[in-house]
């Protein structure tokens, strides 16, 4: 794993290639997504019957074939182990009690002069979500975007994933289960992306569409976005970690691994004051690297996207940790806390050498879709109100609207619309 120094005459060069990981190549990828969609928009479920035996390996034969139903949804919970089905329900109710606590209200505020202003907060009608399952099998991420949803109030929850060769992952039904069976179709890529942001034979038009994909996915949430809306558009996954010398190497090297074997273009940063620590976890990822199941993909996104920064101080580690704005940011040093008020962007922060990164993407409670690539600077986690939309409550008295109407008027004169100037005059006779 290279190491960088800060006072290298080459290091500035080294951290701009960093702070580009998040280009994707959507530009090369555009006009077939453009393709996809539009052949879902004309075409409907004739479109997905052949998206599907090209890209998933089999042939529905009816509309039916593309829905997966209740009882195959239950069949497979029954089957999970006691303990598959112990940790899904801690992961539900957990998610499910953090994503509660945020949920927006509606108010009313009443002036002396019988103004009343306020705000209503009410859930879409309709929401869709996307599931991967290429390359594997994510329940994960079916309760970390469904749950919201339902918190939220969303009527009607509809899931997307691909289902390769027609066979369905048996962990995935059981978590859909869990979650109340929303209808769930097995559709993938861009063409479900299409399917639920225009509607086909079978899957309905939603509101908004949330979950992570590949670049074709991501691609076409970029694409819709507009006729419906969507959580954020993410690229690969990434770990980014601030360690002082009283960090321990082995900790820091597997959790820098955790986000490398997602995928080989995931990135993982180390960022540290100690050119000991430094030196220890190169050593160590490579220990950890001989060992695992996904060595090929995890070792390609270390060499080619991962790298351990030596600064001169940790307030110069943060410096450059805000300039990346990670996904996932680890903290760990003697006292993590003192740090998280200088930390003004990354997607979810982990605090302590007891709370690495996999807590928070199974069982913690926070969301686990997170802004990637530098996003977390505007973008925030998936949360309820993604779920949600505010609509603004005015209502003005006969004293309330003679004290500021002619202010009004006034405002409406200066921008040349005269029929509103004399939509608030009429009442002022």
């Amino acid at each position: 794993m290279k190491i960088l120094d800060v006072n290298n005459p080459g290091f500035k060069k080294e951290f701009e290639e960093i702070l580009a990981r998040g280009k994707m190549d959507i530009e090369n990828v555009e006009g077939i997504v453009k393709g996809i969609i539009n052949e879902v928009k004309e075409e409907g479920n004739k479109a997905l019957f052949r998206h599907i035996a090209k890209f998933d390996r089999w042939e529905p034969k009816s509309d039916n074939d593309l829905e997966i139903g209740k009882d195959e949804m239950k069949k497979a919970y029954e089957n999970l182990s006691d303990e598959l089905k112990k940790a899904l329900h801690l992961a539900f109710d957990r998610i499910k009690a953090y994503h509660e606590k945020q949920l927006p209200k509606s108010w009313l505020d009443f002036e002396k002069n019988g103004t009343i202003l306020g705000q209503k907060v009410t859930p879409v009608d309709k929401a869709g979500v996307y599931v991967p399952g290429g390359k594997a099998f994510y329940p994960s991420s079916l309760l970390m975007n469904v749950i919201p949803a339902i918190v939220a109030g969303v009527e009607e929850i509809v899931v997307t994933t691909p289902v390769i060769e027609n066979k369905p992952n048996e962990l995935l039904l059981g978590a859909l289960y869990i979650c109340g069976c929303p209808k769930t179709y097995k559709v993938g890529g861009a063409s479900a992306i299409a399917a639920m942001a225009y509607g086909t034979e079978t899957i309905p038009k939603v509101d908004v569409i949330t979950g992570p994909g590949n670049i074709f996915v991501a691609t076409a949430k970029k694409l819709v976005y507009g006729d419906v809306n969507i959580d954020m558009i993410a690229g690969p996954s990434e770990i980014g970690i601030i360690a002082d010398e009283s960090a321990r190497p082995n900790y820091l090297a597997i959790d820098l691994l955790s986000q490398a074997e997602h995928d080989e273009m995931a990135s993982s940063i180390l960022i540290t004051d100690s050119k000991e620590v430094a030196d220890m976890t190169a050593i160590e990822v490579e220990k950890f690297l001989k060992n695992l199941e996904r060595e090929e993909i995890a070792r390609k996104s270390i060499e080619e996207r991962g790298a351990i920064i030596v600064t001169n101080d940790i307030d110069e580690a943060i410096e450059l940790m805000n300039k990346i704005a990670p996904e996932h940011l680890e903290i760990m040093t003697k006292n993590p806390f003192e740090l998280l008020p200088k930390i003004k962007h990354a997607g979810a922060i982990f605090l302590g050498e007891y709370t690495p990164e996999p807590i928070g993407d199974y069982i913690a409670g926070p969301n686990h879709t997170l802004p990637t690539g530098g996003t977390a600077k505007f973008y925030s986690p998936l949360n309820v109100e993604v779920f949600m939309k505010k609509s603004s409550i005015i209502s003005f008295s006969k004293q309330a609207i003679e004290e500021m109407g002619k202010e009004c008027a006034v405002l409406a004169h200066t921008e040349g619309l005269t029929a509103h100037e004399k939509s608030v005059l009429e009442r002022l006779k």
